[in-house]
């Protein structure tokens, strides 16, 4: 799916991302962890073709994301950022269409986008507040609408920075198993601080430190590793501890 080979990223002069190798084969959720800093924003920024001017090679199925046409990427992947942010009062279904967006062949819904949007909002249990202005609806209703705007996408690829956060602990465990529901169908990749949630949810953890990647494995290898151990010590990575859930600055 992606191919990562010696990306690198310079913001004003300093180097943020360095010699990144990365690779997403198949299907499953990929967590990428890091202190904040470590690059982990901008290396799904760039993954999601909207970091033109980086170093080395960033492909998906094996053409550079750059040179792929903008339509059909998102067709193929979408991006969700740290937070979004919605002016106008859109109902929550309304939000979810905006997701049909790169299916669309002309100015009206058809019967697919809205079986898909329907779809998409049973998945997340988002229904019941389908006609609720997004801006009214809570921090995590909002988020699961967002992933349901996601899904109605029908992405092979979901790029996801840092999905739950803001989120009450059982909407965490909701949007964790929700997840996993869904990646065994496609490749979801995910920014998160909780370690807790990585453990529980990640099938593979890659970790980020001062622009590079340090180690790669499942959550249980990633603890023992003796280069992560080093870095970060004691019972945290990536200097967050099992609880926290912190924000990371765009860099």
């Amino acid at each position: 799916m992606f191919t990562l080979r010696d990306v690198g990223m310079r913001y004003n002069g300093c180097q943020v991302l360095r010699s990144v190798r990365l690779d997403l084969a198949g299907a499953g959720m990929v967590s990428v962890i890091g202190p904040n800093g470590a690059g982990k924003s901008t290396l799904l920024g760039i993954m999601a073709g909207l970091r033109p001017h980086y170093q080395g090679r960033c492909a998906y199925k094996e053409r550079e994301v750059s040179r792929w046409p903008r339509r059909a990427f998102a067709r193929e992947v979408s991006f969700v950022p740290q937070s979004v942010r919605l002016e106008f009062p859109f109902t929550a279904d309304q939000v979810v269409m905006m997701g049909r967006t790169p299916h669309c062949d002309g100015l009206f819904e058809s019967p697919r986008d809205r079986e898909e949007v329907e779809r998409a909002m049973g998945i997340t249990d988002t229904l019941a507040f389908r006609g609720r202005d997004f801006r009214a609806l809570s921090g995590g209703e909002k988020q699961r609408v967002i992933l349901a705007s996601v899904l109605a996408q029908e992405p092979r690829v979901m790029l996801l920075d840092e999905p739950v956060a803001g989120m009450s602990a059982e909407e965490r465990e909701a949007t964790g198993e929700l997840l996993r529901r869904i990646s065994p169908e496609r490749t979801v990749v995910v920014i998160e601080h909780d370690m807790d949630f990585v453990r529980r949810f990640a099938d593979v953890v890659t970790v980020l430190h001062a622009g590079k990647v340090i180690a790669e494995g499942t959550a249980a290898e990633i603890r023992a590793d003796a280069e992560v151990q080093r870095v970060y010590l004691g019972d945290t990575v990536a200097g967050v501890t099992e609880t926290s859930a912190g924000t990371e600055e765009d860099a």
